[in-house]
C-alpha cells in the first residue's frame, strides 16, 4: 500500500511521495520490499496513488530487489483494504499484505508460519510503542487470537502498548468481506467486521525493527536507528569519529563526526562537525559548519561557520555563511542566505 499523499510530512511530500523518502540513502520502501523477498514473497503489488511515476521511475520492475514489481492505480483513494480489494482476482489464496509508510525489516517469514499453524483467516503484525494513541491498540489471547482492538483510542480508552504494525497476512476469505466500489479499511471496518463475527483473527509480534515514518521526526529517528544498527565504529580518513557510523564514501578533511550517523555517497565534509545525523548523497559542510541531530537529503550545501541543529532539509537546500538553522524543516530547493537564524521552537 503506497498511495497516501503524506500530509504530515510536508513540505517534504510536496516532491517526492512518502514511501521514497530515504533512510540511509535508500527508500523506505525498499526495507519493505526486501523483508517480504526474505520471506519467499516472489510478486510484489505496489497499490499506487500519489505521484505513482515517482515510484515507478524508482523501483522499476523490481529486479534489483529480487523481486516482480506489479503496479496498480488508484484513480480515487479506497482506503487501505479498497485498494487491495481492487487486486483481487489477482491474488493468491494467503498473500501479505504490508504499508509502504513505515520502515520494517522484520523477518515476516514468523508471520507467515504463525498464520498457517493457527488456521487465521488473517493475522496481523503487532509492535510497541510508549505512545499508543495514533494507533490501533491490539488485545490478544495467549495463544495470540485478538480479543480486542480499538483505532485510535483516546487516552482514557488505552489498555496496551502494543499496536497493529500494518503487516498482515490475508486470506482471500477475509478480503470477500470488503465490500467492492467502496471505501474501506483494514483496521477501521474489516478487523472489527472479523472480530464481530468471530472469525480467527490471530496477532502475534514482529521479529526485527519497526517504525512508523509518519512525521519529519520519525524519519530523523528512523534514520539514527538503523545508522546505530547498521553501523559500528570505522576509521575515516581525516575525521575524528566517535559512535556508529554508516559511511558510503565521505571525503573528510579536519572534521569530527559523532554517531549514530549516516553519511552518503560523495559527502565532503571541511573542517566541519557532524553529530547524530544523517547526510545523504553529495552533500557538502564547509569549514566551522555544525550538523547535529538533522536529517539531511541529497545535494544539500551548508556553508562556513553555518549551524543546523535538529533540522531537516529537502534535496538542494542551501544555507549559507554563518546562517542558524533550528528545529526547521525546509523543501527541496530551498536557499537561505544571510546571517540571520529561524527557529521555529521559539
Amino acid at each position: 500500500m503506497a498511495g497516501g499523499e503524506g500530509t504530515r510530512l510536508r513540505p517534504l511530500t510536496n516532491t517526492c511521495p512518502k514511501p521514497l523518502l530515504p533512510v540511509l540513502g535508500r527508500p523506505c520502501m525498499e526495507y519493505v520490499i526486501r523483508s517480504l523477498v526474505k520471506a519467499g514473497v516472489e510478486e510484489v503489488f505496489l497499490a499506487l496513488g500519489y505521484r505513482s511515476e515517482d515510484v515507478v521511475k524508482a523501483l522499476g520492475n523490481g529486479s534489483e530487489l529480487d523481486a516482480r514489481i506489479v503496479y496498480a492505480y488508484e484513480d480515487v483513494p479506497m482506503g487501505t483494504a479498497g485498494a487491495v480489494k481492487l487486486l483481487e482476482d489477482r491474488l493468491d489464496d494467503t498473500f501479505v499484505v504490508g504499508s509502504g509508510d513505515t520502515l520494517t525489516d522484520a523477518d515476516l517469514s514468523h508471520l507467515i508460519d504463525f498464520h498457517f499453524t493457527r488456521g487465521a483467516v488473517a493475522t496481523m503484525g503487532l509492535t510497541e510503542v510508549e505512545a499508543p494513541e495514533q494507533f490501533g491498540i491490539v488485545g490478544t489471547a495467549a495463544d495470540g487470537r485478538i480479543e480486542r482492538f480499538k483505532e485510535k483510542p483516546k487516552s482514557e480508552e488505552v489498555f496496551s502498548r502494543v499496536i497493529n504494525a500494518g503487516t498482515y497476512v490475508m486470506t482471500r476469505e477475509a478480503l470477500e468481506l470488503v465490500p467492492c466500489a467502496t471505501k474501506y479499511d483494514f483496521s477501521k471496518n474489516l478487523f472489527p467486521d472479523l472480530l464481530s463475527r468471530g472469525m480467527p483473527l490471530y496477532a502475534m509480534p514482529l521479529h526485527g525493527y519497526w517504525k512508523d515514518i509518519g512525521r519529519p521526526s520519525d524519519l530523523y529517528q528512523a534514520n539514527i536507528d538503523m545508522a546505530a544498527r547498521r553501523g559500528e565504529p570505522s576509521f575515516i580518513k581525516g575525521a575524528v569519529t566517535e559512535g556508529e557510523v554508516v559511511d558510503e564514501g565521505v571525503v573528510a578533511d579536519g572534521a569530527e563526526i559523532v554517531g549514530p550517523s549516516f553519511l552518503g555517497a560523495n559527502t565532503r565534509l571541511e573542517g566541519s562537525r557532524v553529530e547524530r545525523s544523517a547526510l545523504n548523497a553529495d552533500c557538502f559542510a564547509g569549514e566551522g559548519a555544525e550538523i547535529v541531530r538533522s536529517l539531511l537529503l541529497n545535494g544539500c550545501h551548508i556553508s562556513a561557520s553555518a549551524c543546523v541543529t535538529e533540522c531537516i532539509l529537502g534535496r538542494g537546500c542551501f544555507v549559507g555563511p554563518g546562517v542558524s538553522l533550528a528545529g526547521t524543516v525546509l523543501g527541496d530547493g530551498v536557499r537561505v542566505e544571510g546571517p540571520e537564524s529561524l527557529d521555529a521552537k521559539r
